[in-house]
């Protein structure tokens, strides 16, 4: 009788094939404001998600600053607060300080993954910080000076400018009275008179109402803005072949998205002039040191850090830097 139960339950098993894999949901958070420049590359990354992955996984996109602050994410991913971040390496430079050389990326991401700079990325997250590295979004896209008065050239002394690690080397080494704050408080700052300026990309200035207390935007750009997708190490190590395949598949078509920015950003100049922000455009001398000094301020900030990793970023991020 034992010997016949079992065979008809071997039999059953063989019948319905191997088991299905139960769908996952991930709970995710957002660095920046829901709707704004740079939070809406992820929200549509989530869609496409949810829309390819019934059955096998989806994304709960639990908010933005609002649910967990942006200088607070990268904990929560290590910790597993949290199993998914849309985040710039600026917020995060606490676990990951080498993260602040993202920004010197003159490669695309894609140009990245061929030249094995990702693997080194990706590397560096899973040491210092318990995340898994997904994506990079924000290719093509400069980081600006904003002002609410003039300058006549790359000196910054007497000027105070909200900061976050992404320029602080750099406006130091301008001379500027350097403020750290979360985007949510600069609008409050600069209609007080507390700062007199901040670093932002081209992107997102109108989005956050910001440029009602602006006055001027320097030219040209520098840097290229990194806002990156990251995992939480255990949770993706806990997924399947299937559900790792789908999140990649997302990934590369993510950053396919990245060639958009381009248009975005003519539009988003545009619509600064038509409200009202006028442009300070560095020529000859003062353009070479304006972008001069970002770059070997921002490198010799990741020497100094770990010169040995810094050399093998450099390497493939920024090789004719």
């Amino acid at each position: 009788m034992n010997r016949q139960v079992f065979g008809m339950v071997a039999g059953l098993a063989l019948a319905l094939g191997p088991a299905q894999a139960e769908e996952v949901t991930l709970r995710a958070v957002s660095g920046f404001a829901q709707g704004t420049a740079f939070s809406r590359p992820f929200e549509s990354f989530v869609e496409w998600i949810n829309e390819n992955g019934k059955g096998v996984l989806q994304i709960n996109f639990v908010g933005g600053p609002e649910a967990i602050p942006p200088f607070e994410l990268g904990n929560a991913i290590s910790s597993g607060v949290v199993d998914m971040a849309n985040n710039t390496a600026a917020f995060y430079t606490n676990l990951l300080p080498e993260g602040d050389a993202f920004k010197l990326a003159t490669k695309t991401i894609q140009e990245q993954r061929a030249n094995g700079c990702y693997e080194i990325v990706d590397r560096l997250h899973q040491e210092k910080m318990n995340a898994k590295y997904l994506a990079r979004t924000g290719d093509n896209v400069n980081f600006h000076l904003y002002l609410t008065k003039p300058i006549e050239g790359p000196d910054l002394s007497g000027l105070t400018i909200r900061t976050t690690p992404v320029y602080q080397a750099m406006f130091q080494a301008l001379g500027a009275n350097l403020v750290r704050t979360a985007p949510g408080e600069v609008y409050t700052a600069l209609e007080r008179g507390a700062i007199d300026g901040y670093g932002w990309p081209i992107q997102g200035v109108l989005d956050l109402g910001w440029d009602e207390q602006t006055k001027y935007r320097v030219d040209p750009g520098f840097y290229q803005v990194d806002v990156n997708l990251i995992m939480n190490l255990d949770k993706w190590e806990s997924l399947d072949d299937e559900q790792k395949a789908l999140l990649e598949k997302g990934a590369e078509w993510l950053e396919a998205k990245n060639a958009e920015n381009l248009e975005i950003n003519e539009k988003e100049a545009a619509a600064q002039a038509e409200a009202g922000i006028e442009t300070i455009e560095f020529t000859g001398e003062d353009r070479d040191k304006w972008l001069s000094t970002a770059r070997e301020a921002g490198w010799k900030a990741i020497d100094e850090i770990d010169a040995d990793t810094s050399a093998r970023l450099r390497a493939c991020l920024d090789p004719a830097g």
